[in-house]
């Protein structure tokens, strides 16, 4: 037997086997700290806040009817003029009033047989206010009633008339309400962590909810609710 052949031959193979046994190390330990990184935790952080609304649009609308079609036009004329005076007495500004054309119905051109209507014509004029003083208009609008003394037939109730509040705000709040939705979420993380034994890393992702803007409730729509969800994604660690 070869001596000299065999001790290089086993220096070989043993500097090969501790090779592969440092490799097999290394690869274990990457793979150990890759699972690490793979535990995660994803949590929602909510933000709302409370405004009140700076836009509203006050449709007013009445009713009016004759057998006559041009009296029938002075007597809405009046009427609108009658509103505006009324509204610009409350400190609405008149840029901020529109009056709309009259819808006129033709009721004898409509009847198919039955029982003939008292007026032939009858109209629906719209003045609608259009506003950045809510307040101020919101006083008006608790005054209107006073006009019907003087023969100003309202109408209420119907969808076009419905009186609408706006909040054009919301570009001034989002930063910070996307900052408070993320903090919250950090906390509800953060308490998961703890609760796990695990340590809270950094965010693996996170991605932002859309803003609603929603009436406070049925009885205040000019109080609006804020709102905004985000959903983070957390990396846990031991």
């Amino acid at each position: 037997m070869n001596t000299r052949n065999t001790v290089p031959a086993l220096l070989l193979g043993v500097g090969v086997l501790l090779g592969f046994t440092a490799l097999g190390f290394l690869f274990g330990n990457a793979v150990e700290k890759f699972k690490s990184y793979e535990r995660t935790v994803t949590v929602k952080g909510l933000a709302e806040r409370e405004v009140p609304a700076d836009i509203v649009i006050w449709p007013i609308q009445f009713t009016a009817a004759s057998n006559d079609l041009p009296s029938l036009y002075q007597n809405i004329a009046a009427s609108s003029a009658r509103i505006e005076r009324f509204l610009n007495d409350q400190g609405i500004d008149p840029d901020e009033v529109t009056v709309s054309l009259p819808a006129i119905t033709d009721k004898l051109a409509q009847q198919y047989g039955g029982q003939r209507a008292e007026f032939r014509y009858s109209a629906l004029q719209t003045v609608t206010v259009y506003s950045d003083q809510v307040d101020k208009v919101r006083e008006a609008m608790q005054k209107l009633a006073d006009l019907g003394k003087e023969g100003i037939a309202f109408s209420q109730g119907n969808y076009q008339g419905q009186i609408e509040y706006i909040y054009t705000g919301l570009n001034d709040i989002k930063p910070e309400m996307v900052e408070q939705a993320t903090l919250e979420a950090r906390l509800v993380a953060q308490k998961f962590a703890e609760d796990s034994d695990s340590v809270l890393g950094k965010i693996k992702r996170a991605s932002q909810g859309q803003f609603s803007i929603r009436d406070r409730d049925k009885n205040n729509p000019h109080i609006k609710k804020v709102r905004v969800v985000s959903t983070v994604e957390y990396y846990l660690s031991d």
